[in-house]
């Protein structure tokens, strides 16, 4: 079949995760990738996706977009400053104008959504309670993104992602450099998804994802932030991290990287099931047994 011929699905914020969706999806999709830097064109072009250039910051270099594929598969985060998500909204205003041409919008979340509830469980009825402005901007593109939806016919899944991590993305840097961790007693609880399932998540949810639906893309770990941190030392044979009380380790690290840490919440992914694709990774300990120990 000629590519040409093949329905067409555009990704917005094609880093790390959208190469991986982008490889899977281009043997039955033309996939096209939205990037604000012609220096990433070849690598697009590599994992089977087209390049558009344009910038979510810059409204007047979306233009491309309008009508241009009926699955949108919108990975950016927002801007680094306010309460609004402006790049979303710049995005809807532009696709609002392609004729009725998108039929489908999977947006990756956040879980920072929920805030913290203090290690107790959330799921997907949760109200959300955003506490860092970073969570406010999502809280916000979700609004949008669910009022835009219906109102155009387009079928919406939500995904909302916890820290993700892979063979690259683990936190040997903070470990090596002796960072300290809470207390066991102080400590919160932090959620995970392998880099490797969420694209296939996100891959399932094109087939599978029902509309204006909300699904939390997480292994459903009960793990505590410094239980994982001693999980990747051990794994690594490092020194875990000291641990120290909350107080002092507001001294010593960033505002953001304190947000993080001092919210704590156990995330449910009971309508995993939806999407058909069981975990490959159903914990962070399971990834770890495959890995060399050379970091």
């Amino acid at each position: 079949m000629h590519s040409f011929g093949k329905p067409r699905i555009l990704i917005i914020g094609c880093g790390d995760i959208g190469r991986r969706v982008a490889m899977q999806l281009s043997r039955n999709y033309r996939v096209f990738a939205l990037t604000s830097q012609i220096r990433r064109f070849q690598e697009l072009r590599a994992v089977g996706a087209i390049p558009i250039l344009g910038d979510l910051d810059k409204p007047d270099s979306l233009w491309r977009l309008s009508g241009l594929a009926q699955t949108i598969i919108h990975l950016a985060p927002p801007q680094n400053t306010g309460h609004r998500d402006c790049r979303t909204r710049n995005l809807l205003r532009i696709l609002a104008q392609g004729s009725d041409t998108v039929r489908r919008l999977i947006y990756v979340s956040t879980t920072g959504v929920y805030g913290d509830h203090r290690g107790a469980e959330v799921s997907e009825i949760t109200p959300v309670s955003p506490q860092s402005e970073r969570a406010k901007r999502r809280v916000d593109a979700e609004k949008v993104l669910r009022l835009w939806a219906p109102a155009h016919g387009v079928a919406l899944t939500i995904l909302r992602v916890p820290g993700i991590y892979a063979r690259d993305r683990l936190p040997l840097e903070r470990i090596q450099m002796g960072i300290p961790a809470l207390l066991t007693a102080e400590d919160g609880y932090s959620n995970h998804i392998h880099s490797d399932d969420l694209a296939r998540l996100v891959c399932a949810t094109v087939y599978y994802g029902k509309p204006q639906r909300i699904i939390n893309a997480c292994d459903g770990g009960k793990t505590k932030m410094g239980d994982y941190f001693d999980e990747v030392a051990d794994a690594f044979e490092l020194a875990r991290p000291p641990r120290l009380s909350g107080a002092d380790i507001q001294k010593i690290v960033s505002p953001m990287v304190w947000s993080f840490m001092r919210e704590s919440r156990r995330v449910t992914n009971t309508r995993l099931s939806e999407l058909k694709t069981p975990l490959r990774y159903p914990s962070v300990a399971h990834f770890l047994k495959t890995i060399s120990k050379n970091p």
